[in-house]
């Protein structure tokens, strides 16, 4: 019977494995899913970065003058400014 979901082979240092297993047993939990908790943090933390970047990109070119007050926004209609 095929596996419900997709499998990975990982090779680790034996110091890398050590450190994944004794977690793995603080928390009581297999060594596959705390790798697997592990690796999805990472993914977001680095999923975290990259629109951190594209912040500070949008940040940096931004034009005050062209942007919407509150009220624009949420009452869905561009208030002509004084």
């Amino acid at each position: 019977m095929p596996a419900k979901n997709p499998r990975v082979n990982v090779v680790l240092e034996r110091p890398l494995y050590d450190a994944l297993g004794r977690l793995a047993r603080r928390e009581g939990s297999s060594l596959s899913t705390k790798a697997r908790d592990l690796l999805r943090d990472a993914l977001e933390t680095y999923e975290d970065l990259a629109l951190a970047k594209v912040a500070e990109e949008r940040e940096r070119t931004l034009v005050r003058a062209g942007g919407l007050t509150h009220d624009e926004v949420w009452r869905g209609r561009r208030v002509k400014k004084r």
